[in-house]
């Protein structure tokens, strides 16, 4: 499985936010642009909850079951990596989302004067980084689940599970 490339992350975060600045800005042109909802960024930060509690708790087990202690509880490798995977695409997707409300954000500074525009600002601002929360757990997901490194068997790399 390959692992996450911030490269790529950032790539999706910073086209998203082009092209949605360039969107709202069309948008605004023509008439009223469309709100930042609330739940934005409850829903990213939920995300980033989930992620990083998985993370924790594979953790423990994994430790747990180095140590070898006797009420361990396993890690079923696929169980891991299907773990990563969530993270993965969650990590893609929270790049797409916050760089799209950064982008709008970004236009939504314009205007800070009207009140509206500017909690539509904060709204968006609190989703990015709230976005940038899930691709941080995504990669703490991804290094608890990596596996140690084995000279033998792929040329001294370490992979994901």
């Amino acid at each position: 499985m390959k692992e996450l490339r911030i490269r790529t992350l950032a790539a999706v975060f910073v086209v998203a936010g082009v092209l949605s600045w360039a969107g709202a800005r069309l948008w605004n042109s023509v008439g009223t642009l469309p709100s930042v909802p609330l739940a934005a960024p409850i829903v990213l930060a939920l995300i980033a909850a989930v992620l990083t509690a998985t993370a924790l708790s594979l953790r423990n087990r994994l430790k747990a079951q180095r140590e070898r202690r006797p009420d361990a509880k396993g890690v079923e490798p696929l169980m891991a990596a299907r773990a990563v995977v969530f993270g993965q695409a969650s990590a893609l997707v929270a790049a797409l989302v916050s760089g799209m409300y950064g982008g709008v954000g970004a236009f939504l500074l314009e205007s800070l004067e009207v009140p509206a525009r500017r909690d539509q600002a904060i709204y968006a601002g609190f989703s990015v980084v709230a976005g940038i929360a899930v691709i941080v757990a995504a990669f703490f997901l991804e290094r608890v689940c990596k596996l140690p490194e084995d000279d033998d068997t792929n040329g001294g790399a370490a992979r994901a599970v």
